[in-house]
């Protein structure tokens, strides 16, 4: 028997998503490098939303808990997303 089998499954997925997450971040790097412009911004966006959303739900464990846990991490997502659009309206209307 080897000693990745002894290993616990919730391990192994906990490992797995810790191999995804520095697979986005050398997405992230990559990107930075390669890209310019609007569409650097748009997936360095995009990358960080699924690493948070990766966070939130494996290491957080938000995938074990009931819906209305989960109803207020989204509320609170979607809080942040309409703060993040209010100061980029007012950046954008000042200049």
């Amino acid at each position: 028997m080897t000693r990745m089998s002894s290993l616990p499954a919730s391990a192994l997925r906990l490992g797995l998503v810790w191999l995804v997450l520095l697979t986005l971040l050398a997405l992230t790097v990559g990107a930075s490098l390669v890209l310019t412009g609007p569409e650097s911004l748009a997936a360095g966006l995009g990358i960080a939303c699924a690493k948070a959303v990766l966070i939130y739900w494996f290491f957080m464990g938000l995938r074990r808990e009931n819906g209305l846990l989960r109803l207020f991490a989204v509320g609170a997502g979607a809080w942040l997303l309409i703060l993040g659009l209010l100061t980029a309206t007012d950046y954008a209307t000042r200049f």
